[in-house]
């Protein structure tokens, strides 16, 4: 599933990023967990490729009134950004083509060509998501969904274990807006047909229907044991972890090459750590970057080093849940595993794109 969606609206880190100061999300990061290093997880969606900032054609001038940036010294085609007290401006490609982009107090306009306000999504197809521990597969899910190799039992993680495994991340390139600018956005059932409005999709598309299931999978009641939660923003999703593990935590995420499976031997497994308490934050699909969140006092972390045959290494993160008495009998894990709700621990390696909070005691 991909979402198109606003390159433009990550410019404003771009641009803050040019002039070498930090992303007021950043800021807050610092300002709680001083000694916890960012993970790439995390970094990827604050800070989209920044490309055109290697072209040489590429200006900055800083002032008393804010930001400007242009590329392509103004040229057709070429992009400018301002950054003032009112907010944020963009201006990208050809007139009569262009993409203008504001966010300022009222929250966040798009306009893409003569759809003034609007942004547009292309190519979005709503999937399973096998994170949701209600949620029941079917057959051809199961072979359609990349995560299917990413289950296993807990007995089998040990060192010289081999794997088949193929790391998947979400083609969605959204970014995480600032806590202001998401608050400002509705993020509910009872909402929707205006979160649609503001992002100008088709009611009955499928871009439409990624949306809805996000909402309905956040607004859902979590299983037994479970607390959960939805993170527009990474302000939220650091308040929502720390709230459950204190502030002396650590965020970890996956590190390996995505798309291809590949025949992996285990070198290395490192619990992380003794406790048993954990948040765990999944990638949604969405029109903005969201994070489903759960914590429970049944999850055991760990960092496992794997070196595949061709000699490339992950180092992924691991999550092992040693209650599923209450998750759906047909999730797709027993249907793999071929165990029973309850029975055995059950493990799954995580994508690139999704976070592990763990305290460090």
């Amino acid at each position: 599933m991909e979402f198109n969606f606003l390159h433009v609206l990550a410019f404003l880190s771009v641009v803050i990023v040019a002039t070498h100061a930090a992303l007021p999300s950043e800021d807050y990061w610092k300002s709680v967990l001083p000694n916890s290093p960012m993970p790439k997880a995390v970094k990827d969606v604050l800070h989209p490729a920044p490309h055109w900032l290697d072209d040489k054609s590429t200006t900055v001038g800083v002032s008393k009134g804010g930001v400007r940036v242009n590329t392509g010294r103004g040229k057709p085609g070429g992009t400018g950004v301002y950054v003032g007290r009112g907010g944020v401006g963009v201006h990208t490609g050809k007139p009569g083509s262009r993409t203008n982009v504001g966010i300022g107090k009222g929250g966040v306009s798009v306009g893409t060509g003569t759809r003034k306000g609007k942004p547009v999504y292309v190519r979005v197809k709503p999937g399973p998501d096998p994170f949701n521990y209600l949620y029941a597969a079917t057959e051809t899910q199961m072979h359609d969904n990349p995560n299917v190799a990413l289950f296993f039992l807990e007995k089998d993680l040990h060192i010289g274990k081999r794997m088949s495994l193929r790391f998947s991340k979400s083609t969605n390139e959204a970014t995480f807006l600032p806590r202001q600018v998401a608050d400002s956005i509705p993020f509910s059932s009872n909402k929707l047909p205006e979160i649609l409005d503001k992002f100008s999709v088709n009611p009955g598309s499928d871009e439409a229907e990624a949306i809805k299931k996000t909402i309905k999978e956040c607004e859902e009641k979590g299983i037994k044991g479970e607390e959960k939660f939805c993170a527009t923003s990474l302000e939220s999703m650091v308040d929502f972890s720390t709230s459950k593990l204190g502030k002396d935590v650590e965020a970890i995420s996956t590190n390996a090459e995505t798309g291809q499976k590949k025949e992996y031997h285990i070198v290395e497994v490192n619990r992380r750590p003794s406790t048993k308490a954990a948040v765990v934050c999944h990638r949604q699909e969405y029109a903005y970057a969201v994070f489903y969140c759960h914590e429970t006092d049944t999850t055991v972390a760990y960092k496992v080093e794997m070196v595949a045959a061709d000699g490339s290494k992950a180092e992924a993160v691991a999550v092992c849940h040693r209650d599923t008495a209450a998750w759906n009998p047909k999730h797709l894990a027993f249907q793999v595993l071929k165990v029973k709700p309850g029975t055995v621990p059950v493990c799954h390696f995580l994508p690139e794109d999704h976070i592990v909070w763990i305290p460090r005691y």
